[in-house]
Formats: structure tokens, C-alpha cells, sequence
């Protein structure tokens, strides 16, 4: 008497673990695109002087062909929901009809596992070296996108091994090639001289000790959307609360320049080092200030240096958004 070889418990419940990871990434995604869309702020713990979530969303490689890119991340999550259940719901039929489907559905789920996983580990890369920020649900979506590579190998008997790596070769050059396409004018404008129509990267590494007047010197002029945001911050009652020794707080002068930082240096900016110009240590004391630059706008505070375009996000500025500069 032949014994029937039992099915391995992975590969019972692998498509509804796809499909419960791919969920999850579904709701994180959306969650991302709606605050983009609607121009909110993401919950998201920040530190001071650590670049957190809604700097990756304001950064330039947070846009693609015009849309948010959690959009896109939206849009292969559900994918992937749909590749998964399709043949769980679908029972009825031939059983060749519903084998094929089952086959051509765990190649799309391979596909889709490779190329997600060779553009997070792209995204991770920006996240690390270029944007230098701590994003939870940067990391996150990494790792669903990891755990859906790994559930789908593991999570059918493949007949052909080599199958697999032929697909792994194939989608991810196309997806790594395509991914570099589409951010290459970013790349080439993240220093210190960008292309027309691009926002300059700001970097500042102080080479001398700051004068208690006036911090370092500015070095970057305004354009009329951050005079416009000055303005409107100064408006709205906003206050930003810094030290004129702190480097952060002088990379947010950087991203105003000259013209719009007077502005922000007359009613907005609150300066908290005794030996400041103009220093009102008691009004930093009073808003348990614990690092600097530190944003409190209409009653929400927001710690560390923030670009122009979260500025405008979380106080609610209408006007123009062409900046010239980002971090």
C-alpha cells in the first residue's frame, strides 16, 4: 500500500498569507497616498534633528510621473492581493481551467514578489544614503515585499528551479533599469546645482564656530514660493523655535534663503540660546522645547528640519509650491 504524500502546511496557507501580508501593505500605502493627495501629515515619531517620514514624502523621489509614489505601491499591493485569492475564489470551473490559473497567477505572484523587492531595496537605498531619514513605513513595505518573495518560493513546489531564476534575472534588470530611468534627473540635481524645474539638495557642514548674531551665513536667495510661505507662516502664527549654534536649524534657513528667512526671522523664528541675539529662553522653556529646529504650527509641533513642502502641507499654504530646495 502506497502511502499519498501529505501537502506541506506552507504550501495550504501560502496564498492566504500573501495575500494577509499584501493586504497589509495595501492599507500602508493608501494611508501614504491619501496624506500626499490631501496635502497631511503622516503619523509619524520623529526626533530632532532626524529626518523622519514626511521628509521621504516631501523629498523629490517621492513623485512619479506626476503621482504620489505610494500610489503605485497601492496599486502592485492590491495586485497581489487579487494574484493570490483569485484561484481561493474562483473554485468552480475545469480543473485544467482553474490548474492554469493557478500557474499563470503564481508566476505574476513571482514576478511581482522580484520586481517590488528590487525597488525597495532601491527605495532603502535612497532612504539611507541620499535622503538619510528613519521612515517606519519605508522599512515596512521593505520588508512585506521581502516576505512575499520568500512566500512564493516557498510556498508551491516548483517543477523547474530554473524557472525561477530566469524570471529573477529577467524582471529584476527590467525593474532595476527603469527604476534608475525614472529618478535619473532626480540624481543629477541632489547636489549643489540642479537642472531647470528641479529643487537643489541642501547640505551644510559648518567650517567655523557660529556668530551669536546671526548663526552662519546664508548662502542660498528665495524665490517667490518661499517668500509667499514666509509670509503665510508669519500669518497663521507659526512659531520655529531654534538656536543659533545648531546646524539643523541653519540648514531650514538654507532651505527659505536670505530674502524669505528675514521674514521668518522677524515674527515667526523664536531663538532659544541665552547667548542669542534676540534670545527668549523663557518662551522655549514654556513649550518643553527639547531640540532645535522644532516647528509648532496651528497647535502641532513637528521636530527637526523641515522641507518647504511639508511646511506648506501642515499649515495649510494654497500658494505657489515651486521651491527651490530640499534636504
Amino acid at each position: 500500500m502506497i502511502r499519498r504524500r501529505s501537502t506541506p502546511w506552507i504550501h495550504k496557507w501560502s496564498r492566504p498569507l500573501i495575500a494577509a501580508i499584501a493586504g497589509c501593505g495595501v492599507l500602508i500605502t493608501g494611508y501614504l497616498t491619501i496624506e500626499k493627495l490631501t496635502g497631511g501629515s503622516a503619523a509619524c515619531v520623529a526626533q530632532a534633528g532626524v529626518k523622519g517620514c514626511n521628509d521621504v514624502l516631501s523629498s523629490p523621489w517621492a513623485t512619479v510621473f506626476g503621482q504620489p509614489l505610494p500610489l503605485f505601491g497601492f496599486l502592485a499591493y492590491t495586485s497581489m492581493v487579487i494574484f493570490a485569492l483569485a484561484p481561493l475564489i474562483l473554485k468552480s470551473g475545469e480543473n485544467n481551467s482553474r490548474k492554469q490559473l493557478e500557474n499563470w497567477t503564481w508566476l505574476l505572484l513571482l514576478a511581482g514578489a522580484i520586481a517590488m523587492s528590487v525597488f525597495s531595496g532601491y527605495l532603502m537605498y535612497l532612504l539611507a544614503f541620499q535622503i538619510k531619514a528613519i521612515c517606519p513605513y519605508c522599512i515596512g513595505s521593505a520588508l512585506f515585499s521581502l516576505s512575499l518573495l520568500v512566500l512564493t518560493i516557498i510556498g508551491r513546489t516548483w517543477e523547474d528551479i530554473g524557472q525561477i531564476f530566469f524570471t529573477a534575472i529577467i524582471v529584476g534588470m527590467v525593474t532595476l533599469i527603469g527604476t534608475l530611468g525614472v529618478y535619473a534627473g532626480v540624481n543629477k540635481s541632489d547636489v549643489t546645482t540642479g537642472t531647470p524645474g528641479q529643487p537643489v539638495k541642501i547640505t551644510f557642514t559648518p567650517e567655523k564656530d557660529p556668530n551669536p548674531a546671526f548663526g552662519w551665513e546664508i548662502t542660498t536667495t528665495s524665490g517667490e514660493a518661499e517668500i509667499a510661505l514666509a509670509q503665510h507662516l508669519s500669518k497663521i502664527d507659526a512659531k520655529q523655535y531654534s538656536a543659533y549654534w545648531c546646524p539643523h536649524c541653519h540648514e531650514q534657513k538654507l532651505l527659505f534663503g536670505k530674502e524669505a528667512e528675514q521674514i521668518i526671522d522677524k515674527s515667526v523664528k523664536v531663538e532659544c540660546a541665552p547667548e542669542g541675539l534676540k534670545a527668549q529662553p523663557e518662551l522655549c522653556k514654556a513649550a518643553k522645547i527639547k531640540g532645535f529646529p522644532t516647528w509648532i504650527i496651528s497647535g502641532k509641533t513637528y521636530s527637526g528640519t523641515q522641507n518647504l513642502e511639508e511646511l506648506a502641507q501642515v499649515s495649510g499654504y494654497t500658494g505657489s509650491r515651486n521651491f527651490k530646495y530640499f534636504k
